[in-house]
Formats: C-alpha cells, sequence, structure tokens
C-alpha cells in the first residue's frame, strides 16, 4: 500500500471515529435542544471556525465558478441540511448505536445512485449486496402494521431517510467536481446549511426559549460542532473527491462500532440482538459490493 492510500485510510479511520461518537453528543444535547435547532447549532458553530481557517490557508477560498457555487449548494442542502436535519429527528426516539446502524444503509444506497447519475454499473453481486443490506436494514427496523406509526419506527424511517439524503447527496458532488478546494467548499456548504436548517427549525415552529444551559448541553454542542463537525466534513468532503462517494460512505460500516461503544460506556445503551444481527449483515451485503477490495487487502495481510 503506497503512502497516498495509507494517508487515505488513515482519514477515513479517522472520520469514523468523529462521525461514531457524535451520535452520543447528539442524544445527550437532544434532552435539552430542540432537533433541528440542534442541527443548525451545531454548523453556527463550526461554519465561521471552518470559513476564518479556510481563509488563512487557501489563496482561492471563495466560490467564483458555476460548478463552486453547484457544488456548495448541493453540498448545503443534502449533506449538511436535510441529512442533519433528519438525523437529529430520528434520534430523538432511538440509541445512538441504533440510530449509527441505521445510518448503514447510506452505503448500499451509494452504488444505486452511483449507477443512475453517475453511470457507474453493478453487477450480479453487487445487485446481491444492495438486497443484502436492505434486508439488513429490515431486521434492524423489524416494521409491522402494529408498529409503523410507533415513535420508534418513525425516529428509524427518519434515520434511513438522513442515509439516503447523504448518499445521493455525495455521488452529486463527484458528479459537479467543483474546482474549489474541500475545506473552503465544506465551510461555505455549512454556512448555507445552518441558514437551511434555521429556516426549517422555524417552519415548525421550534423554540429554544427557556433552555438552560448547563455544562452538559454546551459539551453537548461542542462536541458535535468542533470535533465531528469542523473537523470531520471536511475530511468527508476530501475523501469523496480521492475514493469517491461509494468507498467514502463505507464509513458507515465503522460508526456504529464507535457509537456503540461510547453509547454504552457514557449512556449505559444496551446494544439489542436485533441491531448486532442487522448490522452483520449489511456488512455482509458491502463486503459484496467492495469484495475485490477486500479480497486484495485479506491477501495483503495473510501473504
Amino acid at each position: 500500500m503506497s503512502l497516498h492510500r495509507y494517508r487515505n485510510a488513515g482519514l477515513f479511520v479517522l472520520l469514523g471515529v468523529l462521525f461514531g461518537s457524535s451520535f452520543v453528543a447528539i442524544k445527550a444535547g437532544l434532552d435539552a435542544l430542540p432537533p433541528v435547532f440542534f442541527a443548525a447549532l451545531r454548523f453556527d458553530v463550526a461554519a465561521p471556525i471552518l470559513l476564518v481557517y479556510a481563509a488563512w490557508r487557501h489563496d482561492d477560498w471563495i466560490p467564483r465558478h458555476r460548478a463552486d457555487v453547484a457544488g456548495l449548494v448541493v453540498g448545503a442542502v443534502t449533506i449538511v441540511a436535510a441529512n442533519n436535519g433528519l438525523l437529529f429527528l430520528g434520534q430523538r426516539t432511538i440509541t445512538p448505536a441504533a440510530a449509527s446502524v441505521m445510518y448503514g444503509l447510506n452505503p448500499i444506497l451509494s452504488p444505486a445512485f452511483a449507477f443512475l447519475l453517475l453511470g457507474q454499473r453493478l453487477d450480479v453481486r453487487g445487485i446481491v449486496g444492495i438486497l443484502l443490506g436492505l434486508v439488513g436494514v429490515v431486521i434492524i427496523v423489524q416494521p409491522s402494521p402494529e408498529t409503523i406509526t410507533s415513535g420508534s419506527t418513525i425516529g428509524q424511517l427518519y434515520v434511513l431517510a438522513a442515509a439516503a439524503v447523504i448518499a445521493v447527496g455525495s455521488v452529486l458532488m463527484r458528479r459537479i467536481d467543483a474546482t474549489i478546494e474541500s475545506i473552503p467548499l465544506t465551510a461555505w456548504a455549512m454556512a448555507l446549511g445552518a441558514l437551511l436548517l434555521h429556516t426549517w427549525s422555524l417552519a415548525i415552529g421550534e423554540s429554544a426559549a427557556g433552555t438552560a444551559v448547563t455544562p452538559t448541553v454546551a459539551l453537548a454542542v461542542l462536541a458535535v460542532a468542533i470535533p465531528s463537525t469542523a473537523a470531520a466534513y471536511p475530511i468527508y468532503f476530501t475523501l469523496i473527491r480521492r475514493i469517491g462517494p461509494v468507498r467514502t460512505n463505507l464509513v458507515a460500516y465503522v460508526v456504529p462500532i464507535v457509537a456503540a461503544l461510547t453509547g454504552w460506556l457514557l449512556l449505559d445503551e444496551p446494544v439489542t440482538l436485533a441491531t448486532a444481527a442487522g448490522f452483520c449483515v449489511v456488512v455482509a451485503g458491502v463486503a459484496l459490493l467492495e469484495r475485490r477490495i477486500v479480497a486484495t487487502e485479506l491477501a495483503r495481510f495473510t501473504g
């Protein structure tokens, strides 16, 4: 493996840790803050930090070309606003471990959107991989006529919608192929996304008036906003460019492990048998999708 591949692999693992730990912080913050407002607050803190850094580190940090503007708008609408709003709404009623596994549909959907939008075809084994992933999600959600309107099932569906949105958004970002660097692009997408989230929050009647800013709430906001947003999102946008949306979104299989461990350690959240079984089935699906890479790396480590 070349140094460049090691760098990408290191960024991939770091991204999984940063995203995975955010699920526990989100759950803690949702005990006090309205969900969409909390999602907006995440980027209120992160966007100015990243914009200042972009202005300091990059000479050409302002979008000037049509592709740059299109890229930041797509990123703001899908990866920032819709993805986070739906994810935070969903996490009100499900555990961090369950939410992170539901979010694992993202790598299964990405190849489907890549086929539709980028013309990247899947063979029969790839299609079987997608179907296996969907079976895994059904095991986790366990839908039935009696539970389809329950709070936990609605929460799961919100998280599934978030996974679909970020999958299509990442593929569109690759198709647009903006010329501006990843960090400035991410910063501007965050700023616009924060504005969209605040608009959404006001439209559904959320209000944070009277919310007590306790040390726990402040710590939850900072934990989500800085390591899991200001640091994680530039890595995510960078990997989309370097290794593509399908491989980048495989990070969703590192996230549940981190989320389950942090949820168990910090919130005493149980990891159910259905969640564990569904995760294993989804991993089997993605292993089929990426079987050549898996086989190559296994041969490298065993040879």
